[in-house]
């Protein structure tokens, strides 16, 4: 029996939870805490993609903010049509239905910055995490541009858990020390 944080990585799932939980709501942190960080790292005419985005009001923010390209994706069709539905009038948002374990339908070294804000959390609570982390963490790696930033929001045990895969993709997080 799978219970519901193996879950995580499944369509299913998150079809489930946002058809019965449709309010916005945002892992760990809101737009506003995290936007000295953003501003910081994430330039603001760079394509920006948020991974795993959901039904939170983050991306929102950062397009008040003045980002002028922000590319939201999800494993599920429910919060994906719900976002499409209550942005449609923000063409500096986009959302698509993808899995972060295969962002084929980008090129390779497109987006400035990629976020995710429990994303790498959520797969590492799943069946095969380490193997699908992996995945995830090399796709991210290939839609990044050279000296692109992916910015982690995560509870720290993800990342001890993940230490060893984390080192094959390590130069992802050079990124921040090099702007």
């Amino acid at each position: 029996m799978t219970t519901s944080t193996q879950a995580y990585g499944e369509p299913w799932y998150w079809d489930n939870r946002y058809s019965n939980e449709p309010g916005p709501f945002d892992w760990y942190q809101k737009y506003l805490t995290l936007a000295p960080i953003i501003n910081l790292y994430v330039p603001r005419h760079h394509p920006t993609l948020v991974v795993g985005c959901g039904n939170s009001a983050f991306s929102e923010g950062m397009v008040d903010d003045g980002y002028s390209d922000v590319v939201n994706v999800d494993i599920s069709s429910v919060v994906i049509e719900a976002m499409h539905k209550k942005y449609k009038d923000l063409p500096h948002l986009k959302y698509m239905k993808m899995d972060v374990r295969d962002m084929s339908a980008f090129e390779s070294e497109y987006f400035g910055a990629v976020i995710d804000k429990g994303t790498l959390d959520s797969i590492l609570c799943g069946n095969n995490s380490r193997q699908n982390a992996a995945k995830m963490l090399e796709e991210v790696w290939r839609v990044l541009k050279e000296k692109g930033v992916y910015v982690l929001v995560t509870a720290p045990l993800s990342i001890v858990n993940l230490h060893s895969d984390l080192q094959r993709v390590k130069s992802v997080f050079a990124g921040i020390d090099s702007l």
